[in-house]
């Protein structure tokens, strides 16, 4: 499919706020929500000198976006003067718990319900049509080439083409800065250590996984004589275990069920024969104490904690952040783990892949202001954050804190939340290619490093030949109207779960799939179809 029938803004899941005309954001100017209110007061520094000479004015930009439990970024703190040096934009980023997402869009929902919406922020869960359509976010059209012309032209045209068709408002404007992601970036993982212990070798079958997944649960892999071991697992609403249903050929991205081709139409992977068969297994596992017990009340912190604790055997996350886990695993245990790329394993019947999104939902969108300074501050940000010369700077962020020179080049060092500032922007991780990727990972590279590194470099390379790409790729969240529920998986989340965990018999799956159509799928279907045909032109 060409990049033009793949591409489409969207952040799929729920509208966050109900009620968004009342919103008087500090942000929105009088034509933006109908309210005429003061602009955010730019945090301006004039007038102030240094060894006598004037400083040039810098304006303060406060961002929201993914923090995993980093430092804030603080006025005049290290990273602020980073940002300030590198832009000329003073860049404030509060602490706020990404968990993965949920505490992150409450705490966003609040501050705009206060009319105290952040200068600039990444929408969750498809709330950027709401705020679109009250107005309450800049318009972009025009500013982008004009002010942002490194963005404007590393981003394909007919990516921005496909937004302007996903306005809600009809009207074909931009509102909302995208993330493309060029490669396949999800996937599954295993412990290649464990494996080794157990004198196992790598699963090719679903039937080997099942063997595998037995011994990581009854042979003590992580040898502390304990038996604690976790073989597979992931989190609340069957999220993250992509690697258990892509058996079975399902388009899935982070446990939220895509749109692709079934029986030669464009079809909700959730309600496919693919979906039944996928839960029956699983459920199966889960009987057998194959998966966490407590799969379905893990959140974020609680499951990276498991595994974090080498107690977990296989999972789905992201190839190339292997060392991540790994690094933390050798500083929490001793254990010195081994993670590899499980292969997109195939279902008898089926044919297996993980799913690769070329666009992934929303990178940033910027609050609707009267005040110029804001815009112009927020316009230099987005054109740096495309600039490919600063993206190692990017990268390395802050000397002394993010990174340290190592025989003349300055090297990342391993994640330290408790000393570390949270890099606000990494446009390599949301626009880049795999080459950039692997550039920067053996830009990590250091002799105390390399081992963790390493496998994440070959994880990243592996994970490649098991993705593919959906007819869904990029499908609006216009396309659900006003069904919030069938846009926030609630059928999906109540049948799944309690099919998985054997509350509900697996013939329950009909009368869900029964409910879908009856309670607006068959309206969304429809609309999803609409789009599929009109992006094949």
């Amino acid at each position: 499919m060409k990049w033009k029938s793949v591409i489409a803004i969207v952040c799929m899941g729920a509208l966050l706020i109900a009620s968004l005309s009342g919103c008087g954001s500090k942000t929105v100017n009088k034509n933006g929500t109908g309210d005429e209110t003061k602009s955010t007061e730019s945090s301006n520094e004039e007038n102030q000198t240094v060894d006598g000479q004037k400083t040039a004015n810098v304006t303060d930009v406060e961002v929201w976006g993914t923090n995993t439990g980093y430092l804030p970024v603080e006025k005049d703190s290290e990273l602020y003067n980073f940002y300030k040096d590198l832009i000329g934009v003073g860049i404030i980023q509060p602490y706020v718990e990404w968990n993965g997402g949920t505490t992150y869009q409450e705490q966003l929902n609040l501050r705009i319900a206060a009319g105290e919406m952040p200068d600039m922020f990444t929408p969750v869960n498809g709330m950027e049509v709401g705020l679109i359509e009250s107005g309450a976010l800049l318009d972009l059209t025009d500013l982008l080439p004009k002010y942002a012309s490194n963005l404007w032209k590393l981003i394909p045209e007919e990516v921005w083409d496909a937004m302007r068709a996903s306005d809600p408002t009809g009207k074909g404007r931009i509102y909302t800065i995208p993330n493309v992601i060029s490669y396949g970036r999800n996937g599954g993982m295993i412990r290649q250590d464990w494996l080794d212990t157990l004198g196992l070798t790598m699963p090719t079958t679903q039937e080997e996984y099942v063997k595998v997944l037995r011994a990581f649960k009854n042979d003590d892999p992580n040898g502390n004589g304990i038996n604690d071991e976790i073989p597979t697992g992931g989190r609340a609403e069957a999220r993250w275990m992509d690697h258990l249903f892509a058996m079975y050929g399902i388009a899935i991205w982070e446990g939220y069920p895509q749109w692709d081709i079934y029986d030669g139409e464009l079809t909700y992977s959730a309600v496919t024969p693919n979906m039944k068969d996928a839960l029956k297994w699983i459920a199966s596992l889960y009987k057998e104490g194959l998966i966490d017990s407590e799969t379905l009340l893990n959140d974020k912190a609680a499951w990276d904690g498991k595994i974090n604790s080498n107690l977990v055997g296989s999972w789905t996350h992201i190839p190339q952040e292997a060392y991540n886990y790994a690094e933390t695993i050798a500083s929490s245990t001793g254990a010195k783990p081994d993670i590899a790329t499980l292969p997109a394993l195939s279902a008898p019947g089926y044919e297996g892949f993980y799913t690769a999104l070329k666009v992934n939902g929303t990178g940033f969108a910027v609050a609707n202001t009267d005040d110029q300074e804001k815009i112009q501050a927020v316009m230099k940000i987005l054109n740096a954050y495309a600039d490919i010369s600063l993206w190692d700077t990017f990268y390395n962020g802050v000397e002394g804190m993010h990174s340290k020179m190592v025989d003349g080049t300055l090297k990342r060092l391993p994640d330290d939340k408790k000393t570390q500032q949270n890099l606000v922007f990494a446009p390599y991780n949301c626009i880049a290619t795999v080459d950039f990727q692997i550039k920067s990972l053996e830009g990590q590279k250091t002799p105390e490093r390399e081992w963790a590194i390493s496998q994440s470099i070959r994880d990243l390379q592996d994970n490649q030949k098991y993705v593919k790409s959906i007819a869904g790729d990029g499908i609006p969240s216009s396309i659900y109207g006003n069904y919030y529920d069938i846009q926030n998986r609630t059928l999906y989340i109540e049948y799944a779960s309690k099919i998985i965990i054997g509350e509900y018999p697996i013939e329950k799956f009909d009368e869900f799939v029964d409910k879908w159509y009856a309670s607006g799928g068959e309206e969304v279907t429809r609309a999803a179809r609409e789009w599929y045909d009109s992006i094949k032109k």
